[in-house]
């Protein structure tokens, strides 16, 4: 049996579900999720690998009209995943009404491609039947798709489809990665988006999407079972610092408490966390602090 393996890219705008999916699709926590949109900011890769075939599938940020040259970046990044990939998987919800105009702007540079595209109707756990009829028929009049597939990412629902078909359109190839490898990010960068998803769920409205996250120190003790990290959490404005720390330091004190327990539970070692938060002046616009925190 001859084995095949390929290049999935997965796009849509933010908060669509993509995270969700490469995170169900690998089996583990590899790509940030929170209910804010766009907090994917690099393109990230969850590997499956069978005795028939090895799927790598890249995670990418979400597509909108950038604000700042981080957002210029993770645009960038989103769209350079569709080159030389074997397929891509243009993510929509099915609980919208009709395609959205950022949907309609991603169709547009779809239609520059060769490379077979899926359309993944996703959320089908949470929307109406006819809605989705209704949004499938309204998406095949403005592209035609290589294949059209409803999902949900939360529940799995039609995943097992979804892969049959993408093997089905795979092409015959070598074994990229070794069987056991399931992400190509290393532990520091999985540690460092953790620490960055608890800061998403705590804090509110804007602030969120100004905070950085640098790992300065990621060693495991050679005489103890312990995992030492410390990091530097930077935010954009001095205004902004106490928020982050939060009244008696409980916002990061719990920030803290939830990344470290699920950087165990990931690793399966005992980790010590240390913190420390940072002002860097609209670091968002700062090359050189964008490819500190490994963004440019």
């Amino acid at each position: 049996m001859e084995f095949k393996s390929g290049f999935i890219s997965i796009i849509g705008k933010p908060n669509v579900g993509k995270s969700t999916l490469i995170n169900r699709l690998a089996g583990s926590k590899i790509s940030i999720i929170t209910k804010k949109p766009q907090t994917t900011r690099n393109a990230i890769k969850a590997i499956i690998t069978t005795d028939k075939y090895q799927m790598i599938f890249i995670d990418t940020p979400g597509i909108m009209k950038p604000k700042n040259k981080l957002g210029e970046y993770m645009v960038k990044t989103a769209l350079e995943s569709l080159n030389e990939v074997d397929l891509i998987l243009f993510m929509v919800e099915g609980t919208d009404l009709h395609p959205q105009n950022e949907d309609i702007e991603i169709i547009n540079k779809l239609k520059e491609k060769k490379t077979p595209v899926f359309l993944l109707i996703n959320k089908i756990d949470i929307a109406e039947k006819d809605r989705i009829f209704s949004l499938m028929s309204e998406y095949n009049r403005l592209m035609e798709f290589t294949d059209i597939i409803p999902i949900s990412a939360a529940t799995s629902e039609g995943l097992e489809i979804l892969l049959h078909k993408i093997e089905n359109v795979l092409p015959y190839g070598p074994k990229y990665y070794p069987d056991d490898i399931i992400t190509d990010q290393p532990e520091r960068a999985i540690a460092a988006e953790i620490i960055r998803e608890k800061f998403f769920m705590l804090l509110k409205q804007e602030i969120p999407y100004g905070i950085g996250v640098e790992i300065t120190h990621f060693k495991e003790r050679e005489d103890k079972n312990i995992l030492d990290i410390e990091a530097n959490i930077y935010c954009e404005k001095e205004s902004q610092k106490g928020i982050v720390i939060g009244n008696n330091g409980k916002l990061i004190k719990k920030a803290g408490t939830l990344a470290r327990e699920e950087i165990e539970y990931l690793f399966g070692i005992k980790v010590n966390l240390k913190l420390w938060v940072k002002t860097k002046n609209d670091w968002r616009n700062n090359v050189r602090m964008l490819k500190t925190l490994g963004y440019a």
